[in-house]
């Protein structure tokens, strides 16, 4: 069983790397913590450039053609250098879910300028009851004459403040899965934007629609039909988090074994003590265990298998292996990991963040235990 790159994503994930490495520095990342916008126009355009924004989407609508494989080894080396900016919300959540749901106009219209780098977008899905179903979705659009008012709140909307666009999720009828998506500009009349403090400088948004009017053209889908798109955008939205995670352990991991290696105690490396040997072990067998059971759901999702229950695991188990590598990494730095100077905090922090994000590993755990009949 071959569980390896092709010699084309081998490529893609080495140009990848040197890119990153070069553009998106660890200065670059601290200085975008402190930044209103959280990136810059200028290092967006050059991932334009790299056909990163159009990656899985088909070649008609601007895109390279390739598969979700192919975006989770993109996202796994941008967890890796810890890319700030909209690049997940606006090709994972809001560019795959209108290449899901959308029509060939709508496509056309959105998916051919998110691909060159005109205009950022995101996914308002999540709100107080913080609940990642159908039932959770309680902001409410009432058609009208005009077209639909949409009434209601959304919070932790990632990168609504930059976002030209914003895919509504919103009720439309009194049964349960009668969601619908909307397309609704970020400048619409009647939306409050209040930027949220968040642990991981991640520029998440609570989104108030008071009275909002949009027309019936910004209806994405058909009525009633968006939460079949949606639990497609949480699956791939999941696993590319855990892409995005596996990344970002596997820096921590390199991170602690280079400085085990430097650091001297009692007259001889670090890593040459036991402790320090297990720890590190543990982490390596926590990164590679994790990466395998992404690219697995990665590569069902690609094929369009059903995935629910390995998406579920993949979630379950990448979210506490990434926490407890970081733990580790903390522990094996000693004190000098715990401060702000070092960067084993900057992965600390987005590893709770990613935990979180489409659901914590207790969620995940619930739909492997169905599966398996309890």
């Amino acid at each position: 069983m071959d569980l390896g790159l092709t010699e084309a994503q081998q490529m893609l994930k080495n140009s990848a790397r040197a890119f990153l490495e070069t553009e998106c520095p660890e200065t670059y990342v601290r200085a975008m913590e402190e930044d209103e916008r959280g990136f810059t126009p200028e290092l967006w355009q050059q991932i334009a450039e790299q056909g990163w924004l159009g990656l899985t989407f088909p070649e008609q609508y601007g895109g390279v053609g390739l598969d979700f494989v192919d975006l989770s080894i993109l996202l796994e080396e941008m967890g890796r250098a810890l890319l700030p900016g909209p690049y997940f919300s606006t090709v994972v959540m809001a560019g795959l879910c209108l290449q899901e749901a959308g029509s060939d106009e709508q496509k056309q219209e959105f998916l051919l300028r998110i691909a060159e780098g005109g205009i950022i977008m995101t996914l308002a899905l999540t709100e107080p009851s913080a609940r990642w179903d159908a039932q959770g979705v309680q902001t409410v659009a009432r058609a009208t004459d005009a077209g639909f008012t949409i009434n209601g709140t959304k919070l932790f909307v990632p990168n609504a403040h930059v976002s030209d666009y914003i895919i509504v999720v919103a009720r439309t009828g009194e049964g349960d899965r009668d969601i619908s998506l909307f397309i609704v500009g970020r400048d619409t009349p009647g939306i409050q934007q209040t930027l949220l403090k968040t642990i991981a400088s991640d520029r998440q948004s609570e989104l108030v629609f008071n009275n909002v009017s949009v027309p019936s053209s910004a209806l994405l889908g058909e009525l009633n039909q968006g939460w079949a798109a949606i639990e497609k955008v949480l699956a791939w939205g999941a696993v590319g988090k855990c892409a995005e995670m596996v990344g970002g352990g596997q820096q921590v991991l390199d991170m602690t074994v280079e400085y085990a290696k430097q650091r001297v105690q009692f007259g001889r490396p670090i890593g040459s003590f036991q402790a320090i040997q297990h720890h590190c072990a543990n982490m390596a067998t926590d990164v590679e265990g994790s990466r395998y059971i992404t690219y697995q759901a990665a590569w069902r999702l690609s094929e369009n298998l059903p995935a629910e229950n390995e998406v579920a695991m993949a979630k379950a188990w990448v979210s506490d292996a990434y926490r407890r590598v970081c733990a580790l990494g903390h522990q094996c730095h000693g004190a000098i990991g715990f401060t702000k100077e070092h960067s084993m905090q900057l992965y600390s922090r987005r590893a709770k963040a990613a935990e979180l994000m489409f659901g914590d590993s207790d969620l995940h755990l619930e739909t492997v235990a169905k599966s398996i009949g309890l």
